[in-house]
């Protein structure tokens, strides 16, 4: 999963350590690379464009035709020039290989979003995604700038783009979050995937305001509308944040609620048959979260990103008599450079790599009692700027997970690297993929 807009906890830190779904099924192979091309490259260079391979459906995640094999969200596109307006957010689509950068789609807001009092939205951002309505397509939760005059309760600015065999072809509607399940007069936002009470379908949690959350429960019709939802819940914090996942394992997703939306204390708020109910394991200050199955005890771990180094949580508990906050049960410092973290396994030894960014991306290795800086290795991207880790994630099924990372300067250059993982671990010096967003500059 990706580090979407807004989101704190890793977009990999679940799905990359616990399931890592095996891609399959075939699709056409990744456009051969000019090893003699500049980076980035540019618009009138890119990838002739190709089909959308047509699925029939999967539980592969981020797989928005269908077709067994994971795709990339880029919601930060090249633009042609500085101060022009936002592409839009780019799709491009897997294969038995990986990812094919010429099988690609452009979702912009005049052509996809649900205009609103009869305007289009200026603001068209990737959110999170699942299978909200359970056709084995996946879906895309984006936020928008609907008019508001600023008085009394503001309108819902979530919208969903439904997955199809071709991909979230058609246009978004508006996502119902009914008056019962708002408080206060806060923007509904900060939406998060997850099964929160296991009946097996996706359902998500969003911002109310004062300390709770609005728990809709999947699956979602193709109106936006959820298939119930009660009263906003009690919450440790104000800043749900995601992926979610199966914290201590009871077949029950859980969240990361922040206190506030920056930096700052947060919680694991526990899911159960009445949703994200209980608060559990209470989380250091700090920038950023990854959980992971860092190599201590039968629940997930949890690594938190601060100023002076990698705070370190074990063993994450369950709630203190059920509702009351607990500490988890053993932690320490990785004294490594990076508040930005993610967490995969890309030598598919069963442990989580820790991905820390910010002043160079490192992959420090899974170990027994946690992750190590022996045998640390340093990603180089070919492009010289500012990098950032995208997400990570099992991009050519191999079963093992892969690491996106962009490097940009400015708005109008920037190159995609997806570094393969192996049974030795990441590979770093040389990418498998390369591609630029500009491509979705060309029709």
């Amino acid at each position: 999963m990706r580090r979407l807009r807004g989101s704190t906890l890793s977009g990999t830190a679940a799905a990359g350590c616990l399931l890592l779904l095996t891609a399959c099924g075939h699709g056409p192979a990744p456009a051969a690379e000019d090893a003699a091309a500049p980076t980035p490259v540019r618009a009138a260079q890119a990838p002739a464009l190709l089909p959308v391979p047509h699925g029939e459906g999967s539980k592969v995640p981020d797989d928005f035709n269908g077709d067994g094999h994971r795709d990339l969200v880029l919601d930060d596109l090249v633009k042609a020039e500085s101060h022009a307006d936002d592409a839009g957010i780019g799709i491009v689509y897997g294969s038995a290989r990986g990812l094919v950068p010429g099988a690609r789609q452009l979702l912009t807001p005049k052509k996809h979003a649900a205009p609103v009092d009869g305007q289009s939205p200026a603001v068209f951002e990737a959110e999170a995604s699942c299978d909200l309505d359970g056709d084995g397509f996946t879906d895309l939760v984006v936020t928008t700038d609907p008019p508001y005059d600023g008085q009394g309760r503001p309108p819902v600015p979530l919208q969903l783009l439904f997955g199809s065999p071709s991909g979230p072809t058609g246009r978004a509607v508006l996502l119902t979050v009914p008056d019962r399940a708002r408080f206060g007069n806060d923007w509904p936002e900060r939406p998060v995937c997850g099964d929160f009470d296991g009946d097996g379908a996706q359902d998500l949690v969003v911002h109310a305001s004062g300390g709770r959350l609005s728990y809709l429960h999947g699956p979602f019709t193709r109106e936006g509308a959820p298939r119930k939802a009660g009263a906003p819940i009690p919450s440790p914090g104000e800043a749900p944040t995601g992926p979610a996942a199966d914290v201590n394992r009871d077949g029950y997703d859980d969240l990361v609620v922040r206190t506030s939306a920056g930096p700052g204390k947060a919680a694991v708020v526990l899911g159960g048959p009445d949703g994200p109910a209980r608060t559990g394991a209470t989380l250091p200050t700090g920038v950023d979260i990854a959980l992971g199955v860092f190599g201590r005890g039968k629940a997930l771990d949890a690594a938190v990103g601060t100023p002076d180094g990698i705070a370190m949580r074990y063993d994450l508990p369950t709630a203190a008599g059920g509702t009351s906050p607990a500490s988890s049960s053993g932690g320490g410092t990785l004294d490594v450079p990076g508040t930005t973290l993610d967490a995969a396994d890309f030598d598919g030894d069963g442990l989580s790599d820790l991905v820390t960014s910010g002043s160079g991306v490192r992959v420090h290795p899974g170990r027994a009692n946690g992750p190590t800086t022996r045998g640390t290795v340093t990603v180089r991207p070919t492009a010289t700027g500012t990098t950032q880790v995208l997400t990570a994630g099992d991009f050519d099924g191999d079963g093992l997970a892969d690491l996106v990372v962009r490097t940009y300067r400015g708005d109008t250059e920037d190159s995609v690297e997806v570094h393969r993982g192996t049974a030795k671990g990441l590979v770093t010096e040389r990418a498998a993929v390369t591609f630029s967003t500009s491509q979705f500059l060309t029709p």
